[in-house]
């Protein structure tokens, strides 16, 4: 925090309207105050985090803490931001904007899965980045993202590491639509869905052949033992 800069004055700058940058910086210091604690100032950080969560545009942020935050709860808060906006405003944001965040959530998960070291580090962020994903899916396949599955397949065959973590995202998908969200999705929505993945079913069966046949790393074979589980117990055979 700025020398000089009480908590107050630090949340009142943060939720300020700027045309400029977004104080990364500034965040992560009142979310070090907000998860302290012995901190006396913790409650005035966590209702202004609250406000920043609850702001219309808080989303149009998280690409800016997601990339420079040094505080790894600042990048779970914009995780959460994101993960907001989807479940609440996708349906009612341009197309461009819902272009624009899933193509960064995508490239983001790429770029964290596609580096052994990386994804092992930053594993717990990996996984909540996934659950981002998959919440696009749920807003977005398979009627404006038909490519989805084969682009992820294709993808799996040029890397261990990167086809661990996309069968990672298969068995969320899975999970996530057909076990967990009954209650948050429509029933026809969930139909078209289940259709959609019955209907490639056959290209993700090849994939974990082609892994269980061709693969030596453990924990690939592991996953994919799972994700082949989850698929089993509702495709029609």
């Amino acid at each position: 925090m700025a020398a000089g800069m009480g908590i107050e004055e630090a949340a009142q700058k943060l939720l300020a309207p700027t045309a400029g940058d977004f104080d990364v910086a500034l965040l992560d210091d009142i979310v070090t105050v907000a998860y302290s604690p012995v901190d006396p100032n913790r409650s005035t950080a966590n209702k202004a985090l609250m406000a920043l969560q609850e702001s219309p545009d808080a989303w149009t942020k998280a690409d800016a803490i997601l990339e420079r935050a040094q505080n790894p709860q600042s990048r779970f808060f914009g995780l959460q931001v994101l993960d907001d906006a989807i479940r609440t405003r996708w349906k009612v944001l341009p197309a461009e904007q819902r272009d624009g965040i899933k193509n960064y959530v995508v490239g983001k998960v790429i770029t964290v899965s596609s580096n052994e070291e990386v994804a092992k580090t930053e594993r717990v962020f990996l996984s909540k980045l996934n659950l981002t994903l998959v919440q696009i899916l749920k807003q977005e396949w398979p009627h404006n993202w038909p490519t989805f599955i084969p682009d992820l397949v294709g993808s799996s065959k040029t890397s261990e590491v990167l086809c661990e973590n996309n069968m990672q995202i298969l068995k969320l998908l899975s999970e996530e639509v057909f076990d967990f969200s009954r209650d948050q999705m429509v029933t026809q929505k969930v139909k078209t869905m289940k259709e959609s993945l019955n209907s490639e079913f056959a290209a993700i069966y090849h994939l974990c052949e082609f892994i269980l046949e061709h693969s030596q790393r453990p924990s690939l074979l592991k996953v994919t033992l799972q994700t082949l589980q989850r698929f089993l117990t509702w495709i029609p055979l």
